[in-house]
């Protein structure tokens, strides 16, 4: 079953946890910027730029992490599908990869206030990176990542203030792209007002959502 995607929600709304769960039952690849970036920087089309403007702290040109989507999506793994993991962020975004086939579009509700303790709950291990929450996704033992057994973390970036700069920058430049979209691609809203609601209820809501699309979900 072919599934392109696109998952668009603020800082916190669960969008990196819902794909990584929602590819692996379709079997694509969920992409992040992050990721493709990190992967790029040895590009030696693109990679110079990517090493500059990250070494430098800014961020990298569009006309970059376009083509460096672009070039992910060609990939062989991607011949059934992917879901783009927050990417676009914005509308100069969304018009530079516009020629790329796309599905649907997840859009995360969340009411900023449980964004706001979501994040400000969130651990990370400093070894693997990998994500916990002390609310709903606690490590085995407290501090301590299942993983590799690396110390936990809070990042500065959960730390209410700034949360509050990316919810803005979110309102200002992320969220126009659900009227971009409009007309164009299958809009589906997911809202989610529990704070305790566990990532599994969230991601059976979307799947369930694709279903009433005529999506042939995989048991």
């Amino acid at each position: 079953m072919m599934l392109r995607m696109i998952m668009i929600g603020s800082a916190g709304s669960g969008k990196g946890t819902y794909s990584s769960r929602i590819c692996t039952k379709f079997g694509v690849p969920t992409i992040s910027m992050g990721q493709v970036l990190r992967d790029s920087r040895n590009d030696p089309e693109v990679g110079p730029v990517i090493v500059k403007c990250q070494d430098d702290g800014i961020l990298v040109p569009d006309k970059i992490t376009c083509s460096a989507i672009k070039k992910r999506i060609e990939k062989p793994d991607c011949e059934n599908g992917y879901i783009l993991d927050g990417y676009p962020r914005s509308l100069g975004q969304a018009e530079a990869i516009s020629d790329i086939p796309m599905d649907f579009i997840i859009n995360l509700i969340v009411p900023f206030e449980i964004v706001i303790k979501r994040l400000t709950s969130r651990r990370q291990c400093k070894k693997c990176g990998d994500i916990y929450n002390v609310l709903y996704l606690k490590p085995k033992v407290d501090g301590v990542c299942d993983k590799c057994g690396g110390e936990l973390f809070q990042r500065d970036d959960d730390q209410e203030e700034a949360i509050q700069k990316r919810l803005d920058i979110y309102v200002k430049e992320t969220r126009p792209l659900i009227d971009y979209y409009k007309g164009k691609v299958k809009i589906i809203d997911i809202e989610c007002t529990d704070i305790n609601s566990p990532p599994s209820v969230m991601v059976e809501k979307i799947l369930n959502a694709l279903k009433k699309e005529g999506v042939e979900v995989p048991e």
